[in-house]
């Protein structure tokens, strides 16, 4: 699996999952997206990481990209319900 070693395999995707956000719009494919754009510059800075260590650092700048894009694109009038008892009493 060298290949996941290699910046623009990283920019690749990134791009892949952005045009896949246009056409399926619901903000998911956008955060993976920046997750692997950041991790093509991380790949440039620190070439000799391992596969493992690559997919871990992804997986967890996806998510937090993804917690901020949600943060970010909320809408302002959010009318989500909290129930704090058991609606079947």
């Amino acid at each position: 699996m060298a290949w996941v070693s290699l910046w623009w395999v990283w920019l690749c995707a990134a791009l892949v999952l952005a045009i896949l956000e246009l056409l399926v719009p619901s903000y998911i494919f956008l955060g993976i997206a920046v997750g692997a754009a950041i991790m093509a510059g991380i790949v440039v800075i620190f070439p000799p990481l391992g596969v493992s260590t690559l997919m871990a650092i992804f997986a967890a700048l996806s998510l937090v990209s993804w917690l901020v894009l949600r943060r970010i694109f909320r809408s302002p009038d959010d009318q989500t319900r909290i129930v704090h008892e058991d609606v079947n009493k």
